[in-house]
């Protein structure tokens, strides 16, 4: 989330507000103010609102939403970008094909939206899905969308993975964040490495981008996904067992093909 520092001073100086005014009206320190409007510090969304409150403004034009917006929800997310776009709920409401009262709900963090929900939104806000969801990809997102391309419901999930359907429902909505033990029951339903829940996309996104469409077919198998998973549980010693074996593998120039898995 990028902070408008510039344009809060702005506002506070076409308002004639001295900073001592701002702050005390907003309910924060001067020197923190001062450095908000510099730039040095990142304030909490709480503290937005007091002062686009203050300010007699619309938060949006107080902040910026990125893909580095981490720590704020989806809900905050949407009503920022929306206000920013100068629509109102039952504007955006109506272009995405949604009610009112669902937007509305999800702006209030009380519901998630499905995939092909996320993807109309982002796409009328101008902002891709990476945005929304954030950069990151929070393993409840990861969960919900592995989830829906399954076509499984959270209770069918919880059923087939031993768990409850309310832990599941915690879990994507980053309230719960659950144990390794339970990650692996979940990962082993959906055919998914744990591995892919746990660790930055960023990285992922990079090493997927440099294999060969080749490898990426291989790596969607469902017996090199089982390997997967058991290379997540290996110790140093049998990682590096597994890496020599195929730098030798590679180094004596094999070609022959083995059997499909």
């Amino acid at each position: 989330m990028l902070i408008k520092g510039e344009k809060i001073r702005e506002l506070r100086e076409e308002r004639g507000y001295a900073l001592a005014d701002l702050a005390e009206k907003a309910g924060i320190s001067v020197s923190y103010l001062s450095e908000i409007e510099r730039g040095a510090k990142k304030p909490s969304l709480k503290i937005i609102d007091k002062l686009a409150q203050t300010l007699n403004v619309n938060k949006s034009l107080l902040v910026e939403v990125d893909q580095d917006s981490a720590g704020i929800s989806l809900g905050d997310k949407l009503r920022i970008l929306r206000e920013s776009k100068g629509l109102s709920l039952t504007e955006l409401a109506s272009e995405v094909g949604l009610s009112v009262s669902y937007l509305s709900e999800i702006e209030r963090n009380n519901t998630y939206p499905a995939t092909n929900t996320l993807r109309v939104l982002a796409e009328k806000l101008g902002v891709s899905v990476s945005t929304l969801v954030g950069k990151a990809g929070p393993l409840g997102s990861k969960l919900r969308i592995a989830r829906e391309e399954q076509g499984l419901t959270q209770v069918e999930l919880a059923k087939a993975a031993g768990v409850s359907p309310g832990l599941i429902g915690q879990i994507e909505h980053g309230k719960v964040q659950p144990s390794l033990h339970t990650i692996e029951k979940i990962a082993q339903v959906l055919g998914y490495s744990p591995c892919y829940f746990i660790l930055e996309d960023a990285g992922i996104e990079d090493m997927l981008r440099a294999m060969s469409p080749e490898v990426r077919e291989i790596l969607t198998n469902e017996n090199v996904q089982a390997v997967l998973r058991l290379v997540c549980d290996c110790t140093e010693k049998e990682m590096t067992f597994i890496l020599n074996f195929i730098k030798l593998y590679k180094k004596s120039g094999v070609t022959s093909q083995y059997s499909e898995f």
